[in-house]
């Protein structure tokens, strides 16, 4: 299957000029506290992660971008940060398991830093052009569940009322545009609209049709013997 990546990032692209044209309003009606400058790398250290959408999207621009060495040394970043956040992740899991609270250990994994394998030596982002929306709004007062959020080097001050971008409903849309593209490919996993992965694992996955579920399950894997069972 020839898949037609075309008209779903053309929506994503849409949704991050959108979300661009939204920092910047915050950004011109508040110059003194957003203070977001070349080589300042904050958000290049923070932790979160990207919808199928984004992830495929970043996994093309990295691919048309880089090749031979240069691409192996950026999967090696990759892979080193990948295993990073898979330990934090690992233990925030055994936290919550064992009964502490689990915004608290949300919150103790969000203040944890990693680097992300997008950024050089020159404190500057490799894929700076098509950089995930959540780098593009970092700097603004942002709503996640509910509650305020920002970065700690702005001039935003806490209890003070200002425009905000709602994360979440960008969330919801990048989930439903996810939603709408495992549905056009007819993919076996229906829910893999849903899977969340971090910067480090949409460059290394290979987003192959093999991946996406595409077709029928081979004979000899675990999927098809589970079907079979079912």
């Amino acid at each position: 299957m020839d898949i037609d990546f075309t008209p779903f990032f053309q929506k994503y692209e849409a949704l991050a000029a959108q979300a661009d044209k939204a920092f910047e309003r915050i950004k011109q009606a508040y110059p003194e506290a957003v203070v977001c400058t070349p080589k300042c790398t904050d958000c290049c250290y923070a932790l979160f992660d990207l919808t199928l959408i984004e992830a495929l999207y970043l996994n093309s621009k990295f691919k048309a971008s880089f090749s031979g060495q240069a691409r192996e040394e950026m999967l090696e970043k990759a892979n080193k940060a990948d295993r990073k956040i898979y330990k934090l992740k690992r233990e925030a899991f055994h936290k919550t398991r064992d009964g502490h609270d689990e915004q608290e250990v949300v919150e103790e994994v969000a203040r944890e830093r990693i680097r992300c394998p997008l950024l050089n030596d020159s404190d500057l982002c490799d894929l700076y052009d098509s950089r995930p929306i959540a780098c593009r709004i970092y700097g603004a007062p942002l709503a996640i569940g509910g509650q305020g959020r920002t970065c700690g080097r702005t001039g935003f001050q806490a209890g003070e009322q200002y425009s905000t971008i709602n994360m979440d409903a960008i969330h919801e849309q990048l989930l439903k545009l996810s939603a709408e593209f495992v549905k056009y490919v007819e993919s076996r996993h229906v829910k893999m609209g849903d899977v969340l992965v971090p910067v480090s694992m949409a460059l290394l996955t290979e987003y192959n049709e093999e991946y996406l579920g595409i077709g029928p399950a081979p004979a000899d894997s675990e999927e098809s013997c589970q079907t079979g069972r079912s």
